[in-house]
């Protein structure tokens, strides 16, 4: 049974504040699923729990089928890698290669392997010119590029990224695209928090949109950014294709710009 599920998790902080309550939710290995809302809506609070970061004070979070509370969040972590929205907070090698090879090494892997992962995460992100670069002294945004790699040659079952288009451009948000492909052809599922609703249309098939602590939607991206109650209780909005046709008032579930190209003809525009 490969699959992330949380039954009725809440989570609260040590001060007693509240910041997860009721949260149902089942993630299959090798889906992929982006998690939306604004901020303080309990988006990273969910994830964490999904790594083993934070243990529900109620309510049962299991990672294939085993309840998180009674591992360690280093034991659960070499399922369920987490890549933090600030590179900074990640890394803390001297190099990008020693960075990626850090958690195979503690792995004890062989020489052989860990060069392989390197070199094969490397490639899956366009940094292999970087790996014998101080990643503290490379861009912001290959920085981002350095902590997904590091993850991904632990070779988890699941992926989380917090904010993985952050800074990025054009050419790099392809490449995460790209990534997302690759990740999903050898089964490993990823979890995305995003506020780059773009990326949200153009990756996912499933979106799970969350406010006041809860998941309030679970469906397509398509249903969620044509549901105005579900937009303005999450405070998202719709791509800006799908704001552009909502204004010329050819639908509120239009994603892509072929589909509104398509009802403009239809329209005889």
């Amino acid at each position: 049974m490969n699959r992330i599920e949380l039954r009725n998790a809440y989570f609260r902080y040590p001060n007693g504040f509240t910041a997860n309550e009721d949260l149902n939710l089942v993630i299959e290995a090798g889906e992929r699923l982006a998690i939306v809302g604004q901020n303080g809506a309990g988006k990273t609070t969910a994830v964490k729990m999904m790594n083993g970061l934070h243990k529900p004070f109620k309510g049962e979070v299991f990672i294939d089928g085993k309840n998180t509370k009674d591992y360690t969040t280093a034991q659960i972590a070499k399922h369920v890698g987490y890549v933090f929205q600030n590179p900074d907070d990640q890394i803390f090698n001297q190099t990008v290669f020693s960075e990626i090879a850090y958690m195979p090494k503690y792995y004890k892997l062989s020489p052989k392997e860990i060069k392989e992962r390197v070199e094969e995460a490397a490639r899956l992100l366009s940094i292999e010119d970087f790996l014998d670069k101080n990643p503290f002294e490379i861009p912001y945004v290959i920085r981002k590029f350095v902590t997904i790699a590091a993850v991904i040659a632990t070779n988890p079952r699941y992926i989380i990224l917090d904010e993985p288009t952050a800074g990025q451009d054009m050419k790099g948000i392809s490449i995460l695209s790209g990534l997302l492909e690759v990740l999903e052809e050898k089964e490993i599922g990823v979890i995305t928090i995003t506020h780059d609703m773009e990326f949200v249309a153009d990756n996912f098939k499933r979106v799970v949109a969350m406010a006041n602590k809860r998941i309030i939607a679970d469906n397509t991206a398509r249903d969620i950014f044509s549901r105005d109650e579900i937009l303005e209780q999450s405070k998202i909005k719709r791509t800006q294709i799908g704001e552009i046709a909502g204004e010329l008032g050819l639908g509120k579930d239009v994603l892509y710009a072929e589909e509104l190209v398509e009802r403009l003809k239809k329209r005889g525009l």
